[in-house]
């Protein structure tokens, strides 16, 4: 071969061999640096941690406290046994006989506290998993017990459940004489399609069965029309259990097509600014509460490095960024909303942050209590066929998509929404909120309690300001003092707009008694010099034992 031609070759494949190089440690970088910006790591090390429970003489003393202490705790836990037993009988007995028949609650109850503690928490202080009414911000148990809800459905509580009870209720009566009819329209579709046109500054929309299903053909729509394979997600985020969005823990099959890369980095812009492969971003804008982290749980609360805060300022400064990168790059982006939609502003997050995405997605509240899942976006991105390749289509398709129920629930949620009453509840959110969260830090500053809330609007997460092995326990003094949270705890509180002053000032009173209890049982008293770092570092010796069968 010609030296000259042989010398360029290898030039070029050694130029070619650079560039990937480069590509890739680009990529790396621009990763968050914690488990959650490496999903195929966190798997493998999530792999290798063996089942672990601490014996009962060590139960009580895992972070070294003295017999003392360790008897106030046992002593503590006692009491609160004897009361959830007396409390609760009727709705434990019956969450006792569920649970061998839904695998959910299996999950939820195993996943509750974190796992060495988990066996003898389930056991001795069962959480109900049964309700038989509401009334108001109130849920009332099968032994009558009058609970503060503040786990606001999992996000579908924006407007309080009486709200809800009412749209279903005149959403049944609008479609009634239709009934279940699938596959056909009920005329209120066109009215639903007009006004989410409106609120969202989008072209077209389509309905789905489920957030889950808004994000999964939002994902296969900008696919279809960039003609590129990958996706990326930031690290923490959830967008539904759809694998592809879930490239890491919880889903055992790799997402080799998804990117997990860290918010607000400017690595992370740089890396969306070069590569041609990238079809679309998606935006959790629940994310500007804990940046980077997954989402907190009560399961996870091994010691008190829980972290999250907002600064909005900044978040909608790097939302502007991403969406001007994404535009010159060609990238679709994606806000998904299914969880904070319509709870910061009636236009959503889109609205609240003034971003322009290019897709977003809905679900929870929007369905009027009723399930849902919505995907509005730009007519070019919604199309699913081709027009000179008539065969060459994005195919969607459900069974209850636009079901008459649904959509008659959803045209009474958005009737509702054009109110001046339900606008009013808008005025001086962000106000009203940092008023309340401060409300109850002060409350809890005043009971010598290390424990805080952080907040985006009407979603809190509780912080611990010590070094504690034993945080998770709040929850159950909570619940001992009437408060009904979800099955991730203190990791995740969410409050409905029907809440008034004197209500949220007795929420107050209960969350700082309740922490007061915890504090005079002895579970904060933990020994001198003890830090986070001992603590994770004495679990995972204890997990390294256990797989070495020690």
């Amino acid at each position: 071969m010609n030296p000259i031609l042989t010398g360029a070759l290898g030039a070029s494949a050694a130029l070619l061999v650079a560039a990937k190089g480069h590509q890739r440690l680009t990529l790396s970088r621009a990763k968050h640096p914690s488990l959650g910006g490496h999903v195929r790591m966190a798997k493998r090390v999530a792999g290798q941690i063996p089942a672990l429970a601490h014996a009962a003489d060590r139960f009580f003393q895992v972070d070294g406290a003295d017999d003392t202490v360790a008897a106030r705790r046992a002593a503590g836990f006692a009491r609160l046994e004897a009361l959830y037993a007396g409390r609760f009988a009727k709705t434990l007995a019956m969450t006792r006989e569920a649970r061998t028949l839904l695998s959910d609650l299996q999950f939820t109850g195993a996943y509750r506290v974190p796992f060495p503690f988990a066996g003898r928490v389930r056991q001795t202080l069962g959480t109900g998993a049964f309700l038989q009414r509401s009334e108001g911000p109130v849920v009332i148990d099968l032994d009558g017990n009058q609970l503060i809800d503040l786990t606001g459905s999992y996000g579908v509580n924006l407007f309080g459940y009486e709200a809800y009870k009412a749209m279903i209720a005149e959403g049944a009566a609008a479609v009634g004489e239709l009934g279940p009819v699938l596959g056909s329209y009920h005329p209120l579709v066109l009215g639903n399609a007009r006004r989410l046109c409106a609120l969202s500054g989008m072209d077209e929309v389509s309905f789905h069965m489920s957030g889950t299903e808004a994000v999964m053909q939002a994902v296969r729509l900008a696919r279809y029309h960039t003609r590129r394979k990958r996706i990326v997600r930031f690290a923490g985020a959830y967008h539904g259990w759809w694998g592809e969005v879930q490239p890491g823990i919880g889903n055992p099959v790799p997402a080799d097509r998804t990117l997990t890369l860290a918010d607000q980095s400017e690595r992370t812009l740089k890396v969306l600014a070069s590569r041609k492969d990238i079809a679309c971003v998606l935006v959790n804008p629940l994310q500007a509460l804990h940046p980077n982290g997954g989402a907190p749980s009560d399961s996870q609360l091994v010691d008190s490095s829980r972290r999250a805060g907002t600064d909005l300022a900044a978040y909608r400064d790097w939302l502007h960024r991403l969406a001007d990168t994404c535009r010159k790059a060609g990238i679709v982006l994606i806000m998904d909303e299914v969880f904070v939609g319509f709870r910061l502003a009636p236009g959503g997050a889109a609205e609240y942050f003034g971003v322009r995405p290019d897709l977003v997605t809905y679900g929870k509240t929007l369905g009027g209590g009723l399930p849902v899942g919505v995907l509005a976006g730009r007519a070019e991105l919604m199309k699913r066929w081709r027009d000179d390749r008539p065969l060459d289509i994005c195919f969607a398709r459900g069974t209850f998509n636009a079901h008459p129920y649904v959509m008659g629930a959803m045209d009474a949620f958005l009737r509702r929404l054009e109110t001046r009453e339900t606008r009013a509840l808008y005025d001086g959110l962000d106000a009203r909120w940092d008023a309340r969260a401060a409300q109850l830090n002060t409350a809890l500053d005043a009971a010598g309690v290390p424990v805080r809330v952080a907040h985006l609007q009407t979603i809190w997460t509780i912080l611990y300001t010590r070094p504690a092995a034993y945080n998770w326990m709040l929850q159950y003094y909570l619940r001992a003092e009437g408060l009904a949270l979800s099955w991730v705890g203190t990791g995740r509180l969410i409050f409905s707009l029907d809440i008034d002053d004197m209500l949220f000032a007795e929420i107050v009173r209960r969350f700082a008694a309740a922490a007061s209890a915890m504090k005079a049982d002895g579970w904060w008293d933990t020994p001198a010099g003890l830090t986070d770092k001992a603590l994770r570092r004495a679990m995972l010796r204890g997990a390294i034992r256990m797989r070495l069968g020690r």
